[in-house]
């Protein structure tokens, strides 16, 4: 009788989109998967919708589709439930000396007692602050693009016919059927309507990073909420060993082109048919060409989304002068589009 080959094993650091969609994609692959995620379980409450699907280009009144938002529930309840480790605060990691196998260590944070995970792979999906980034390039820093953002949901269930709603339902009688951008000359608002009745909005304004006491305040007040934006420039490299980076932990993007959790989901498929392909037995040669199909096309996102922010902002650039939403033209407008984004409608190979 043949002897059943041991599942290879990875284990997520972080239970965000990100992190949920490669255990997906891993479990798929043929893998066993272990997630340890901070928090002590998973998102609750009415949900915010399972996306925004329809972008309406108000100069055409065209409307064009685009994957936006996957609630994490989605994806989450196809998952066995005991792979999530709730309540664990990732610690430290340690490769094997043959670089065989990865140690990972977590404490669980109700009972204070400190846990050992041994895998094949880490994968890091703790964000853009990704402490697992950070053991392997630690000069990769986060860059302040120069600008925050107020956020808010206002909640017009109990107050439909109000005047406020009324006057915005007027000035975008599309409201319903996607995003719509109001630009002005150094800032700029993006309001989209959720489901039950709430609209979420984002001011985005032009500043110098805030000191950071009062960024502190001022982000721990219930309401609003302040968003400093950061992203950073693309790494060279998305693995390192036997620990793979993906979404912000591996490409912190600026928001302008709604893509953070699409890449986290690209991420994840490519990824697991990379393994599926290649198997354990090459783990490394699985990696490589992870990173030769995912490297290129977020570096050339997370660039142009920066970009657009800076254009939307009106901050100085060296091949053009600041943006007036005033007097620019619409040739001059092409750029802000959510189509304009280098590989928008692409399919990674891996995935045909």
């Amino acid at each position: 009788m043949r002897e059943r080959m041991r599942k290879p094993k990875a284990i997520i650091v972080g239970g965000s989109i990100a992190g949920i969609s490669c255990a997906k994609a891993l479990i798929l692959a043929g893998g066993d998967v272990v997630v340890i995620e901070k928090t002590c379980g998973p998102p609750t409450g009415n949900p915010t919708g399972a996306g925004i699907n329809r972008a309406v280009d108000q100069e055409k009144n065209i409307c064009a589709d685009f994957f936006f938002i996957f609630l994490h529930g989605l994806i989450y309840n196809t998952l066995p439930v005991e792979i999530v480790f709730w309540g664990h605060l990732y610690l430290t990691f340690c490769i094997s000396h043959n670089k065989s196998t990865v140690n990972v260590k977590a404490k669980n944070l109700r009972t204070d007692v400190i846990i050992d995970v041994v895998g094949d792979l880490l994968v890091a999906a703790d964000g853009s602050r990704s402490s697992v980034r950070r053991t392997f390039l630690p000069d990769s820093k986060l860059r302040y693009t120069c600008y925050y953002a107020w956020s808010g949901v206002f909640d017009f269930s109990e107050s439909e016919n109000s005047e406020t709603i009324q006057g915005i339902r007027k000035a975008y009688p599309t409201l319903g059927n996607g995003v719509h951008t109001d630009l002005a000359p150094g800032t700029h608002i993006v309001l989209y309507e959720l489901m039950y009745k709430r609209l979420n909005w984002i001011w985005y304004i032009s500043q110098p990073e805030p000191e950071l006491k009062l960024a502190r305040v001022i982000k721990e007040t219930k309401e609003p909420f302040l968003n400093l934006i950061y992203d950073c420039d693309p790494l060279t490299q998305v693995y390192c060993d036997n620990v793979v980076f993906i979404r912000d932990a591996a490409h912190p993007i600026t928001p302008h082109c709604a893509r953070s959790t699409n890449m986290a989901i690209a991420d994840a498929a490519v990824l697991g048919k990379c393994l599926e392909k290649l198997g354990e037995e090459n783990l490394h040669s699985a990696l490589e060409e992870y990173q030769s199909v995912r490297l290129p096309v977020t570096t050339k996102q997370v660039l142009h989304s920066r970009r657009v922010g800076q254009i939307k902002l009106g901050l100085p650039l060296p091949d053009r002068v600041p943006f007036d939403p005033k007097t620019t033209s619409p040739e001059d407008c092409e750029i802000l589009k959510q189509r304009s984004l280098p590989f928008f409608d692409d399919v990674p190979a891996t995935l045909e």
